[in-house]
C-alpha cells in the first residue's frame, strides 16, 4: 500500500492501539518497521528517479531537517492533540493531489529542472512544514509530496513516485533513528511487522510501475478519500 499510493500507517498504527500500546510508541513503532519496506521501494523505484541533482538534494536536505524536528515534537508533546489535525490535513493532500496535475499542465508542460530559484524555495519550505509532519505521524505525507510535484510541473505518476519514495525515505528514515535512540520503539511488535513490510515494498514498488497511470492515480485517490472519511469518523 505504501509503495503503490501510500497509507499503510493507516492500517498498522490502529492495530497497534488495539494491542494496547500507547499512541506515541505505536507511532513510533509503525514508523521504524514500515521503513525498511519505503527502503525497499526505493530500490526498485530508483530506474525511475529522473529529477535534476539541485532539485532532488534541495528537497531531501529539506526532508531530513523537518523528519527530526516533527520526531523529537512527538517525543516531547501528547500525539492526541495532533491527531485531531489529521482528518484536515488528509483533505488537505487529497485536493491538492487532485488539481496538483492541472497546476502542472497550466504550466505550459515545462520540465521539472526549468524550476526557478523562487519555485524550489517554496517548495523546500512546503518539504519542510510536510516532513514536520512526517516525523510527527507521518500517515498519508505521500498525498502532499505528489501534490507538490504536481504543481511543479510533473506528469508522469510513476516518475512522481520515485521522488515520493525517496523523500518519504528520508523523512522516516531520520525518524527511525531519533525513535530508536529515545527508546521509544516496542520491538517484538516492530520485528513482525517489518517482515511484511520488506515484501510488501518491494513487490507493491514493481506492481504499481505495471499499472497503467490512469489506474495507479485513480487508486491513489481512492485511497485518500477512505482516509480522509476514516479519520474524520474516528475524530469527530
Amino acid at each position: 500500500m505504501n509503495a503503490v499510493a501510500g497509507g499503510g500507517t493507516f492500517l498498522v498504527f490502529p492495530a497497534l492501539l488495539f494491542t494496547g500500546m500507547p499512541p506515541v510508541p505505536a507511532n513510533a513503532t509503525n514508523t521504524v518497521a514500515l521503513w525498511p519496506g519505503l527502503a525497499a521501494g526505493v530500490r526498485a523505484f530508483w530506474p525511475r528517479l529522473q529529477v535534476a541533482r539541485r532539485i532532488l538534494m534541495a528537497l531531501l536536505v529539506s526532508s531530513l531537517l523537518g523528519g527530526v524536528a516533527g520526531a523529537l515534537l512527538l517525543l516531547r508533546t501528547p500525539g492526541h492533540i495532533f491527531m485531531r489535525l489529521v482528518p484536515w490535513l488528509m483533505l488537505l493532500g487529497t485536493l491538492l493531489f487532485i488539481f496538483g496535475g492541472k497546476l502542472g499542465r497550466a504550466r505550459a508542460g515545462r520540465a521539472l529542472h526549468a524550476t526557478t530559484s523562487a519555485e524550489l524555495a517554496a517548495a523546500v519550505g512546503f518539504v519542510f512544514l510536510v516532513a514536520v509532519y512526517g516525523g510527527y505521524f507521518g500517515a498519508g505525507i505521500g498525498f502532499l509530496i505528489l501534490a507538490l510535484l504536481g504543481a511543479l510541473g510533473m506528469t508522469d505518476i510513476h516518475a512522481m513516485n520515485a521522488v515520493k519514495i525517496v523523500m518519504t525515505a528520508a523523512i522516516n528514515g531520520v525518524a527511525v533513528v531519533t525513535f530508536i535512540a529515545a527508546r521509544a520503539v516496542y520491538w517484538p511488535q516492530a520485528v513482525v511487522i517489518l517482515a511484511g513490510a520488506v515484501l510488501g515494498g518491494y513487490f507493491g514498488a514493481h506492481l504499481s510501475q505495471r499499472l497503467p497511470a490512469a489506474v495507479v492515480r485513480g487508486f491513489v485517490l481512492l485511497v485518500g478519500a477512505g482516509m480522509t472519511v476514516y479519520f474524520f469518523l474516528r475524530t469527530f
